[in-house]
C-alpha cells in the first residue's frame, strides 16, 4: 500500500473540505407496488458555507 491508499480522514475534516467548496445534492425517490407509483420525491440542494462578506437575500 502507498501513503495515499492508507491516509485516513476525518469526518470533520471531510464536512469542512465539502462546505468550503458547496455540495449539490440530487436523487429521485419513488416508492412502487405491484408497477403502480404511490410517491415520488425528487430532491435538489445546495449546501454551502456562508461568511459575513456575502449578503444575504433576505436583508433589506
Amino acid at each position: 500500500m502507498t501513503v495515499v491508499e492508507r491516509r485516513e480522514v476525518a469526518l470533520v475534516d471531510l464536512l469542512d473540505r465539502l462546505l468550503a467548496g458547496g455540495v449539490v445534492i440530487t436523487g429521485d425517490l419513488t416508492l412502487r407496488i405491484a408497477d403502480v407509483d404511490l410517491v415520488r420525491i425528487d430532491l435538489n440542494a445546495l449546501i454551502s458555507s456562508v461568511n459575513e462578506q456575502v449578503r444575504s437575500p433576505w436583508e433589506q
